[in-house]
């Protein structure tokens, strides 16, 4: 035996003895105690608060297993990774981990541990919450965190989760557990430590890759090794020429390069990587793409650029942030990963943001963005806080960063590594932090110049942003309201109350986040909410809304723009129309500023529980109806509507992010509420890829009083593209009765569903 996988059913007992049950590893403790039934499922009702006690007391998981090895034998070691977080892990009584990083692969020796026959392992949960309350009480000076809607205090003291203990979309209980592999495995006669390949784009098309494979080897000596990359190999027999850390190395010429392109560019060419040594065989798909962030500054305006170059081609990035798949972290299943990441690309994405306050997600996610060719921009974890600056915190961060990147990094898909989430604007939001900012700054600027030089040490090759949002290198503006260069986060909409139209104020090179929000579809509303609960004032509806004041702004945004619905069902359904409505107006008028604005990346795509927020899904995947609204305005081609500061007229703008200029015929009518027809003309034309261009303008003044402005989208291939643009409120309009009759019909097992007006 060189291996045994521990995973399946333990035995979970808290401190007290007080509650007992079945643990299935991997997964999380509170999951466990819910399907115990030993507490209520905190997705309902206000359960929440009842279940925080959970995190606060210490738990301890065990099994047996049977080891036929013999006594003394040596090379024995436990892999272990997602063990969240501060732990102790013993085997038959004996330490062998301390562990307090959720981020951390831990390999330790058993050989002292182990025995022949039965063995017994422990893990030891010790109270994350207590923990950070405890570091937070040893800091030489205080580090405030973000305080999110009665949150668990001190979250930015651990290597774990920050939305773990609240934010203003998730709920505060603080999950914790072994989500990922515990192996017992055995060094034969060396380990393979990470995989790790560059790619050097030459001059005569050609493609040389590099793979470097880190080894752990107990002794010197010499190992048959083998590299293969598509359909080439490279035997080499491995000098370990000493005990501890080795490397060895693969070069490969590729003449003919299939390229990896993000979705709608071309096709997602993987190649095969396979290393083995000593019994071990290591797997990877490896992509073939040349990405370049251009940060150019402008010729005349004092800014520059920011936008994604792949394999010579410009991109506009198109997409939305990721959260973690489920604020339990047993629920984050291949299955609902791919559900959610296939509902990005299905409504035309092309990016996803992995946002700092979650997790560096598990290897399917990553898989599945390769193969989906969703690029992604990776956060590492840090966000909305402030973090100590200690000589153990920033070695802690030292090792992470390491980790993540060498295992992360043969990975297509992966585009950027940002060092943060907001961490900027989080030194002017503390009282502390105002009174002495320099001590903050300079406590910053460790934690992020730690991460930037473990980054270069990990991999010299890949691109960097320092935090998000950011106006550049070493620049530390304000990149919420400052449009001119780097990335925006644009919140003034909806934390300041403004109209849809101010995101017609700013010009973002890419705007990385803004957003707005609406309430969860009917159905996921029922898994939570009884009949006399659903009402926005509620007091369950209030504790599904994370976000101070967001009920209140849903409604004030509603009574802006249309009249008030009669029920609680029709003010569900319109809080997502004019969710969709929100976005739509931002990223119609950025993407017509193309290629001064290169990306936009709305808040957010998924949910963590069911809850009122900015995500365009329900929680478990279903579309809220701002998801849908998102295909449509994330269309590769499209002509949009951009209203004149003045309101004087109307700009018909062509769009057109595919690799090839488009003929379009573009037909523009003003449709009044009576259904009668205005002719306002038609165009033909070429869209070029590079930019935006203006097909034609029309006065305001034309369209009746009575009617919107329709425009239809005509291409070679596919179904014409309809669009709207109401130059008033729609409360404003007389709308008739839409009449809607729906009628059902079953034939053969299918249902056919006929809706008529």
């Amino acid at each position: 035996m060189t291996s045994l996988n521990l995973a399946g059913d333990w035995s979970l007992v808290n401190a007290s003895g007080t509650h007992r049950c079945t643990y299935a590893v991997p997964g999380d403790v509170h999951s466990a105690l819910i399907a115990a039934t030993l507490i209520p499922h905190p997705y309902e009702g206000e359960n929440e608060l009842s279940v925080r006690w959970v995190a606060e007391t210490e738990w301890t998981a065990s099994r047996s297993f049977q080891w036929d090895g013999v006594e003394g034998e040596t090379g024995w070691y436990l892999d272990i990774d997602y063990l969240d977080t501060v732990a102790e892990v013993r085997v038959n009584g004996v330490l062998v981990l301390l562990a307090e990083n959720c981020f951390l692969r831990y390999r330790p020796n058993l050989s002292r541990a182990l025995k022949p026959g039965e063995n017994r392992i422990e893990i030891l949960f010790r109270s994350n919450t207590a923990e950070a309350a405890k570091r937070q009480a040893a800091q030489p000076y205080y580090v405030p965190y973000i305080k999110q809607n009665t949150p668990i205090p001190h979250g930015n003291m651990l290597r774990k989760p920050h939305c773990h203990f609240g934010w203003d979309w998730n709920l505060a209980i603080a999950p914790f557990g072994l989500y990922g592999r515990i192996e017992l495995k055995r060094m034969t006669p060396a380990r393979i430590e990470h995989v790790q390949v560059r790619q050097n784009f030459n001059h005569d098309s050609t493609v040389t890759v590099g793979v470097t494979v880190g080894l752990i080897s107990p002794d010197a000596g010499m190992e048959p090794a083998r590299i293969s990359f598509g359909d080439q190999t490279d035997t080499q027999e491995a000098d370990l020429h000493q005990g501890g850390f080795n490397e060895i190395s693969a070069t490969f010429e590729i003449e003919h390069p299939e390229l990896w392109w993000p979705s709608g560019h071309g096709a997602q060419h993987l190649y095969d990587l396979t290393v083995a040594i000593g019994g071990q065989v290591e797997h990877r798909k490896i992509g073939l793409r040349k990405v370049e962030l251009l940060t150019t500054p402008d010729a005349t305006d004092p800014g520059s650029r920011f936008a994604f170059r792949v394999n010579g081609r410009e991109i506009f990035s198109r997409g939305a942030n990721w959260i973690p798949a489920d604020a339990l972290p047993s629920a984050c299943t291949p299955e609902l990963t791919e559900k959610l990441l296939r509902a990005a690309v299905d409504a035309n994405m092309n990016m996803v943001r992995v946002w700092g306050g979650g997790t560096y997600e598990q290897q399917f996610f990553y898989d599945l963005c390769d193969r989906l060719g969703l690029m992604v921009w990776h956060d590492f974890m840090f966000s909305c806080s402030l973090y100590p600056a200690t000589p153990e915190f920033l070695f802690e961060v030292r090792k992470e960063i390491d980790h993540q990147v060498r295992r992360l990094g043969t990975h297509a898909s992966i585009v950027l590594w940002c060092g943060d989430n907001e961490l900027l604007g989080a030194l002017k939001w503390f009282d502390e932090a105002k009174a002495n900012r320099d001590r903050y700054l300079v406590a910053y600027d460790r934690l992020n110049r730690t991460i930037e030089q473990a980054l270069s040490v990990a991999d010299n090759t890949a691109l960097w942003w320092p935090s998000s949002p950011s106006p550049g290198l070493l620049n530390f503006g304000d990149a919420w309201h400052d449009d001119r260069s780097g990335d925006m986060h644009f919140w003034s909409v909806w934390h300041e109350g403004r109209s849809f139209d101010h995101y017609r104020d700013v010009t973002p090179r890419f705007c990385s986040e803004f957003g707005f929000q609406s309430f969860p579809s009917m159905a996921t509303i029922k898994t939570f909410a009884k009949p006399h609960d659903m009402n926005i004032a509620s007091s369950v509806m209030e504790a599904h809304q994370k976000n101070a004041g967001g009920n209140a702004r849903i409604a004030e945004t509603m009574f802006r723009y249309f009249r008030f619905p009669m029920n609680f069902e029709d003010f569900v359904y319109l809080s997502q129309v004019q969710h969709g409505l929100a976005m739509r107006t931002a990223i119609e008028y950025w993407r017509s500023l193309k290629p001064h604005c290169m990306g936009t990346l709305y808040w957010q795509l998924n949910d963590t529980w069911p809850v009122a927020s900015w995500s365009g899904l329900d929680h478990g995947g279903g579309w809220k109806l701002p998801h849908y609204m998102a295909r449509a305005y994330f269309s590769p081609v499209a002509a949009v509507a951009i209203p004149s500061k003045d309101g004087a007229h109307i700009a018909i703008m062509g769009l057109n992010d595919t690799p090839a200029p488009v003929d379009v015929d573009i037909e523009l009518l003003a449709l009044s509420v009576d259904g009668s027809r205005h002719d306002l003309g038609r165009h033909k034309v070429s869209l070029p890829t590079d930019r935006a261009i203006e097909i034609g303008r029309i006065p305001s003044a034309i369209i009746p009083a009575d009617a919107i402005l329709h425009i239809t989208t005509h291409t070679a291939s596919g179904a014409p593209a309809t669009r709207h643009f109401a130059p008033k409120p729609y409360k404003a309009f007389a709308f008739h009765d839409s009449a809607i009759q729906v009628t059902k019909a079953s034939t053969d097992g299918a249902l056919a569903i006929t809706v008529q007006s």
